[in-house]
Formats: C-alpha cells, structure tokens, sequence
C-alpha cells in the first residue's frame, strides 16, 4: 500500500477522488435492506451487480419474501426488486431499510384474506410473486406514493389508514383504498 501525504488543497481532492470512486464501485451494486413485519426477519443483500442479477441473492430474497402463513416460497419477478432499490433512491434514502408487509401469497392465503379483510384483490399480483406491500420507517406512506408513481414502473396502491403502500410490476395504474376523492385519483 503507498499512502500520499499532500498539501491541504491536493489532500481534499485526492479525498474526493476516493469518495468519488467509492462511490462508482458501489453505484454498481444494487442493495436492499429489508425487514418483515411478519417474522421480524432482517436482510441487507446486494442482489444485482451492474446489470447481472445475482440468483443465490434473488434465492435468499424469495426465501424471505415467502407467505408467513404457509412458508411457500416463489420465485419473485426481479424488476420489483430495482423498483424497491430506485425508491429508496428517489426519496433521498439509497439503500435505506424497508418494512416489507406482504410479499407472496399462496392462493390459499389470498382467498383466506378476501373473506377476512376489504381491499384484497381477487387475482392479486401478490400470488404470482410480482408485488409487494411496503413502508419505510420514519417516511411518509403519502411521500411514499407520490414516489411510486412517479416511477412509472407498475401499479402503486396506497393504504392511508393501514399505513402502507404496495407497488407491482403489472401495467402502470394507481388505487388508493378507502381515500378521500383528492387521492382516488392523484394529488
């Protein structure tokens, strides 16, 4: 290892250099930090290295992205995951850590929560692993949202008073359950 000692001026910018080229390493890893609600698991995962998935990384994220109900696993579809990783990035907080409320969902369970709960689509995106319900703690679900959508990479539903959002990699449409008419359709 050689180590520099340069003058003040010369000492900042070889600092920016290394920040700047820690910064170009890491830009192409894409990481995910994620907890669920449900088993109180935690997973922080680089899952995409430049444009190569990572499949032992995308394994260990359907593992943890399994029904709780059942402990089914299914092969989730990618691209939900770079919207996860870009809404992190878009609401200031890269890589910062997102509550995951519901991953995969066998059929079973689906139908299970359409008769006990509202809001539960018939044919969610849910039990074809290409959805996910999520927060992020200490950020607005409503900032949340306007994030999502403003992506354009799928649906955003919003969930005001379960406080939750959830995002798919479907065509791109937006809901929002049980909202006051302004946030029906958009702000």
């Amino acid at each position: 290892m050689l180590l520099l000692i340069a003058p003040g001026g010369a000492r900042a910018q070889l600092r920016a250099a290394a920040s700047e080229q820690s910064a170009s390493r890491e830009g192409r890893d894409r990481l995910l930090l994620l907890y669920n609600t449900h088993t109180a698991e935690r997973i922080e995962i680089v899952y995409r290295h430049n444009d190569q998935y990572i499949p032992g990384a995308l394994a260990k994220l359907d593992y943890f992205l399994r029904d709780h109900r059942t402990g089914d696993v299914r092969h989730f579809d990618p691209r939900l995951y770079d919207i996860l990783s870009d809404l992190t990035s878009s609401i200031g907080h890269p890589g910062g850590e997102i509550d995951i409320v519901c991953g995969y969902r066998t059929p079973s369970t689906n139908e299970s929560l359409r008769a006990h709960t509202t809001g539960v689509a018939k044919n969610s995106l849910h039990i074809q692993a290409e959805a996910i319900d999520l927060r992020m703690p200490g950020i607005d679900t409503l900032k949340l949202r306007k994030a999502a959508l403003a992506l354009q990479r799928g649906g955003v539903g919003y969930y005001p008073h379960s406080d939750f959002i959830h995002v798919d990699v479907g065509r791109v449409r937006q809901w929002c359950f049980d909202c006051p008419a302004t946030l029906a359709v958009g702000d």
